[in-house]
């Protein structure tokens, strides 16, 4: 009688990419584009020299529109980072559900009260915020109809293009989120 190893079979590249999540991708992808932007946004202030430091005073003086949009991200952020990694149907987990949708939908609607990016219009992020408003009800109908797998895409796919995505891009340069942490 012959035994078999157990030896983990060796990856190709092929099998490696066909192995990430789509979601996975869409962050790299996110995460490529933030760094030749940045790149292009200091190369045209050259002389700035950017430093790690932490310094609340933007977010202070910031308008209430931008402090309340703020607090919802982080509510959202914070809270579905434990939806995600907790066990799924968990007894706190519908609680949980409905404090991440209710500040993702105060971080979308707040949204449209601020126009930064492109003077006093808005912006394409304006886009991911009606889309959240549009697919937040959606999440909410899948599950009620016993749709696990469309209700965790819905809101997989919201957290990661709503949270990590747009979030990663309120750190380029110049912008309130990257003034907190980075001086020049």
């Amino acid at each position: 009688m012959t035994t078999k190893t157990a030896f983990p079979p060796t990856l190709s590249p092929r099998a490696l990419v066909r192995a990430l999540p789509g979601w996975a991708w869409q962050i790299g992808i996110a995460f490529a584009i933030y760094l030749v932007v940045s790149h292009f946004i200091l190369a045209a202030e050259s002389e700035l020299e950017p430093y790690f430091r932490i310094d609340f005073t933007p977010l202070l003086e910031a308008s209430v529109q931008i402090k309340i949009h703020v607090a919802g991200a982080l509510t959202a952020f914070f809270v579905g980072v434990v939806l995600l990694m907790a066990p799924k149907g968990f007894r706190f987990h519908k609680t949980l559900g409905w404090t991440w949708i209710v500040a993702m939908g105060v971080t979308a609607v707040s949204s449209f009260f601020i126009t930064g990016i492109f003077q006093n219009a808005y912006s394409p992020i304006h886009a991911l915020s009606a889309w959240t408003l549009i697919g937040l009800p959606f999440g909410v109908a899948a599950i009620r109809r016993r749709d696990v797998q469309k209700h965790r895409r819905t809101m997989t796919g919201m957290f990661v293009g709503g949270m990590a995505i747009a979030g990663l891009f309120t750190f380029l340069p110049g912008r309130l989120m990257w003034s907190l942490f980075v001086g020049v």
